[in-house]
């Protein structure tokens, strides 16, 4: 090509109308809250869940929500409330929306004879209490990936009396009997979420073993409203109808209400 012509075609792409590009197609700056949170998991888990009912299903699609961050859940023994719970935070865990898995449980025993203080540090002492939690990833998961997470340190057990001054961010948090939970603990909990967090809150009204100081009932109906879901927080309750446990649970659960 001469130089001429070299020329001329500079200028005709000197001369040629700017394009920008139009607000619709400017990339969106990201507004979310910078805060100091774990890296994820670099592993995939083999997560295998049983069939799940369409009141399970509901559950699920209402747990995986992203505007859901918190939520309540009210039902009787053997209703799915834990089991649900562990597999929203799992599946929570793949999709790289939380780092870590925290069990919290109060230290009330259900028994009338009490054993007395448990030796060891705080996850020594909460790890009879932490069994259910262990049976679910037993169900949900294999056997090597339930020991990557606790080789990598992403699963933990705390006592509901050893949360004040914490502060969660991006942590899937399963709260379990919280019946035996005042509403002084209740709030202590709700009140440690931060950022990117999904925290579930099972309790059962019905087995309280802390008779009228239980504040569950009272904090599940505070938060059952509109304002609250604006907000984030939601309640989900399952009926004795819901018992998948076994149907001798379901008889029995039914039985002893009459009990009063």
């Amino acid at each position: 090509m001469s130089k001429q012509k070299r020329l001329n075609n500079n200028k005709k792409k000197n001369n040629a109308p700017s394009q920008t590009l139009s607000l619709s197609q400017q990339p969106t700056k990201d507004k979310s809250p910078v805060v100091h949170q774990r890296n994820k998991i670099d592993h995939y888990l083999t997560i295998l869940h049983r069939e799940l009912t369409p009141k399970q299903k509901l559950f699920m699609e209402l747990a995986m929500d992203r505007k859901v961050k918190l939520l309540l859940i009210s039902g009787p023994a053997g209703s799915t409330k834990t089991y649900l719970s562990v597999l929203a935070s799992l599946m929570l865990m793949n999709e790289k929306k939380v780092s870590d898995i925290l069990y919290v449980r109060s230290i009330v025993e259900s028994a009338d004879v009490k054993m007395g203080t448990l030796p060891g540090e705080a996850d020594d002492k909460l790890s009879p209490f932490k069994r259910p939690l262990i049976d679910k990833m037993d169900e949900l998961l294999p056997k090597e990936d339930i020991q990557y997470l606790i080789k990598e340190n992403r699963v933990e057990g705390l006592p509901i009396g050893y949360l004040r001054g914490l502060n969660w961010n991006a942590k899937a948090v399963v709260g379990d009997e919280l019946q035996n939970c005042t509403r002084k603990e209740l709030i202590t909990m709700m009140t440690r979420t931060g950022e990117f967090c999904k925290v579930f809150m099972c309790g059962d009204p019905q087995q309280s073993d802390i008779g009228t100081r239980s504040g569950f009932g009272d904090i599940f109906n505070l938060f059952n409203d509109d304002d609250s879901k604006e907000n984030g927080i939601y309640t989900f309750e399952f009926t004795d109808d819901d018992i998948l446990r076994s149907a001798l649970t379901k008889f029995i659960v039914k039985k002893i209400k009459r009990l009063g």
